[in-house]
């Protein structure tokens, strides 16, 4: 019994996830609901397959219980041979769900595409480091992004405390990408 506890206290429930989540989000359905994400994602991708915003991509996972190749829209930040992302609205996600049962994936960012291995940020200084690069990173699609989220105007600023929200309250991911 002890170890439920403690599993349900390291991992929120999908209720306490959604709602942090959403916590200050605007209603737009696209972005609030896991079938608005699908359709909006369905929408961007045939302008992603063609050439990806900066800071965004396509990845592409392996479906866990079909087999099939599953595509999704991202917001992704490269450095090196690392990608950093984060899953929203966290462990909850099905493309999340898709990386945990087959970390491979393939990735279209900028004018390429990689593969690499898929997984959880570990330790507090790649925690710091990705938290930096994910957040301090906006790019001009980053202001599209922030207004189907948020109401207001989207400054650096405004577009900066979105992207740590996310990464505070969400599933940050790093993709290691093999060359």
């Amino acid at each position: 019994m002890n170890d439920d506890r403690a599993v349900s206290r390291e991992h929120p429930s999908y209720e306490e996830q959604l709602h942090a989540y959403l916590e200050g989000e605007r209603r737009n359905p696209f972005t609030t609901t896991p079938t608005g994400g699908r359709i909006l994602s369905a929408l961007q991708l045939p302008l992603f397959m063609l050439r990806p915003p900066r800071g965004y991509g396509v990845l592409t996972t392996t479906g866990r219980r079909t087999g099939k190749k599953r595509r999704k829209c991202i917001r992704a930040i490269r450095d090196g041979n690392k990608v950093y992302l984060v899953s929203l609205p966290g462990r909850y996600s099905a493309w999340f769900r898709n990386l945990q049962a087959e970390p491979r994936v393939r990735l279209r960012i900028g004018v390429g595409t990689f593969e690499g291995i898929a997984r959880e940020i570990q330790g507090a200084a790649e925690r710091e480091t990705a938290k930096t690069l994910y957040c301090d990173t906006v790019n001009a699609f980053d202001r599209m992004m922030y207004r189907a989220h948020r109401k207001g105007r989207a400054t650096p600023e405004s577009i900066r405390s979105l992207l740590e929200r996310w990464f505070t309250v969400c599933l940050p991911l790093v993709i290691e990408l093999s060359e």
